[in-house]
């Protein structure tokens, strides 16, 4: 069986950078082990994955790994097959973080083990990138990863990301579509 990828949405709305996110996930992994949890309407995310109103939290999972940048092991390929959940928080990342995988997730799943995607704060579809790639057999370390990225609008503009990105030919993992919303959206 393959382990169920759980995405705790933690946003008060869903925003349209996490339906960007989202969409981009369900392309990464099977629907049929994908969730989305603490949903409050399933209308765009019907068809990506399984959705519950309720949160992970109130699930009573076994056999689960959060996956909080806290946490102080990292995952390993050994690691990751004695789990069947991985759950993974749908939050936008603040700069510095502020520890909210570990403060909304973490604490309250009890039982569960944690492990986390190596040093950096990634985006939540590259948090599911760097699973699947460890559930594959890739260890951290055989992966590339750039600490930020720059978006340029214009020939005067630009957008500077503090996240970290996995490299896929020398190049940060981004979706195409978030950069066309980043360039055309005008207030941050």
């Amino acid at each position: 069986m393959k382990p169920i990828i759980v995405i705790e949405h933690l946003e008060p709305k869903l925003w349209p950078w996490c339906k960007i996110e989202y969409a981009s996930i369900s392309k990464l992994v099977q629907k049929s082990n994908l969730w989305f949890t603490n949903i409050k309407s399933d209308l765009f995310l019907k068809g990506l994955g399984k959705c519950y109103k309720k949160s992970v939290r109130d699930l009573n999972l076994e056999n689960v790994c959060v996956l909080d940048p806290d946490a102080r092991n990292s995952l390993t390929p050994a690691a990751a097959k004695k789990f069947n959940y991985f759950i993974i928080g749908g939050i936008l990342g603040d700069y510095p973080p502020r520890n909210r995988t570990k403060n909304e997730l973490t604490k309250f799943i009890l039982g569960a083990e944690t492990r986390n995607l190596g040093r950096g704060q990634l985006s939540t579809d590259n948090a599911v990138f760097v699973l699947k790639k460890i559930l594959d057999g890739f260890y951290l370390s055989n992966l590339k990863f750039q600490d930020g990225a720059v978006i340029k609008i214009n020939k005067v503009e630009s957008i500077e990301l503090p996240y970290y990105y996995p490299l896929i030919n020398g190049k940060p993992r981004m979706s195409k579509k978030l950069v066309d919303y980043l360039k055309k959206k005008r207030t941050f």
